[in-house]
């Protein structure tokens, strides 16, 4: 959600009528997500849940969105700017000798299980780490 909106936000005319509503939804995501950063920049796996795993395909879209908003001039660059560089220089360190991702949560259904969604898989190389992560190197050279 939060790279779909930031992608949106990109593509929306600000003459839209909903600009200003999905504007604000975005800034309240943002803010909230700050709060669970990790002191090493990651986001978990349950973000709220500080003995969850740290998860590199959610720190990648949190990221992406960041340094959208950032670049954008959406978000507080001190603040989001600063949380964003953090997400980034996490995130690189997940990257293995082959280029590919780690720590990447296999797909989820939905369970009112905390454990279900803690035992979760970690997988390596899937697309949907390895992606996430490329579009925040091409935000950053935007």
């Amino acid at each position: 959600m939060a790279a779909g909106m930031a992608e949106l936000l990109r593509s929306l005319p600000k003459s839209n009528p909903n600009y200003e509503r999905i504007m604000k939804g975005y800034k309240d995501m943002m803010a909230s997500l700050l709060k669970y950063q990790a002191p090493n920049g990651m986001w978990r796996q349950l973000i709220d849940d500080p003995e969850a795993w740290e998860e590199t395909s959610s720190t990648a879209m949190f990221t992406f969105a960041m340094i959208t908003g950032v670049k954008n001039s959406w978000l507080d660059k001190e603040v989001y700017g600063k949380a964003a560089r953090k997400g980034w220089l996490a995130l690189i360190t997940y990257i293995n000798e082959n280029d590919e991702v780690r720590e990447v949560c296999e797909g989820t259904n939905k369970k009112n299980d905390r454990q279900y969604y803690l035992d979760r898989k970690r997988n390596i190389g899937d697309l949907h780490g390895q992606a996430p992560l490329l579009w925040c190197a091409t935000a950053l050279l935007r």
